[in-house]
């Protein structure tokens, strides 16, 4: 199978978002190409989660974990120091109260 570029990936997910109409933008536009993507879930009401995808060495089975949680300022703490780590590093922020992110969804990863 095919490996999808981060920019494919950035723009389908954004698509599947806008069309369960819940907001999200890119906060940081990594390398088109290779950049890893963090998702940051904005509950709107101080908290948020920091996502990161996640590859099992043994299976090679791909999935989404949890790299930070709490208050908003604590998760962008976290998003700045990936960063450091990372300057190809995509950000995309979804806003959504009751905490959708739609990455349990099949293809997303």
């Amino acid at each position: 199978m095919a490996r999808l570029t981060s920019d494919f990936w950035v723009r389908a997910y954004l698509t599947r978002l806008r069309l369960a109409d819940i907001p999200a933008f890119v906060v940081s536009k990594g390398d088109a190409t290779a950049g890893a993507v963090l998702i940051k879930l904005n509950t709107l009401d101080g908290n948020a989660v920091l996502h990161q995808r996640s590859v099992d060495l043994m299976t090679g089975a791909r999935s989404w974990v949890v790299l930070a949680e709490g208050p908003e300022a604590e998760v962008d703490a976290s998003v700045a120091r990936q960063r450091g780590f990372d300057p190809d590093l995509w950000v995309i922020e979804v806003e959504d109260r009751a905490g959708r992110h739609l990455l349990d969804e099949d293809g997303l990863a």
